[in-house]
């Protein structure tokens, strides 16, 4: 994959994953935006934002440029090349993180990757998640092998909901792939948005941890 091929998928569309989606696509990266939740989306394309993260105005110029479409469906995100997890990892009553988002995402991307594709994912998780529970779940959908058919990077959300100037494009990014070609692609595909530049980790487990710390710092 080339960047001039570079086609992304951000799946789950919340106060995360729907402002990166518009940014990327204000690059002119060709962006296809997933999301489970139907009336979500029909939301976003009457021009609504009920996140409030991007705005009537910013999101309807967007979809209006062409670069961004939206979709509840699989059919058409199976064209793309480069997968952006963004979904919310909530808590159980006892206070262990529900990751059934998470599973739901991984089966999602299974269900459409081919060879040669890349899967990040930026959703809170315990050092070690991501690896032991997302590629089993890819795999078995896709029928892939990791590293051999494709790619996996984890890069941890950093938005603070709500806060207009600490936003997605101007908070330096934490980066981290499977190896060291994909976390050179990873980086570079972070660094065409992220105007302070990314900060590349050592390995998966090392990035997630810096989100725990960072979290329990706020």
């Amino acid at each position: 994959m080339s960047f001039s091929d570079l086609k992304i998928c951000v799946v789950g569309l919340g106060y995360v994953g729907m402002p990166m989606a518009v940014a990327f696509a204000e690059k002119g990266v060709k962006v296809i935006g997933f999301d489970v939740c139907k009336p979500k989306i029909e939301a976003y394309l009457n021009g609504e934002d009920p996140t409030c993260e991007v705005g009537t105005e910013r999101l309807v110029k967007t979809l209006k440029g062409g670069n961004l479409s939206l979709t509840y469906d699989l059919e058409p995100i199976r064209s793309a090349n480069f997968y952006i997890v963004a979904v919310p990892t909530p808590v159980n009553e006892d206070r262990s993180p529900d990751v059934r988002p998470v599973e739901g995402a991984s089966e999602v991307v299974g269900k459409v990757i081919c060879k040669g594709d890349y899967v990040v994912f930026e959703s809170t998780v315990y050092p070690g998640l991501t690896e032991e529970l997302c590629i089993p779940i890819i795999e078995k959908f896709s029928g892939l092998k990791y590293k051999e058919d494709w790619k996996l990077g984890y890069s941890p959300e950093r938005i603070n909901p709500g806060d207009k100037v600490h936003t997605f494009k101007t908070i330096k990014k934490i980066v981290s792939g499977c190896d060291a070609e994909s976390l050179d692609k990873i980086a570079k595909v972070y660094e065409m948005v992220v105007e302070p530049g990314v900060y590349r980790a050592t390995s998966i487990a090392v990035a997630e941890a810096a989100k725990v710390i960072e979290n329990s710092q706020r």
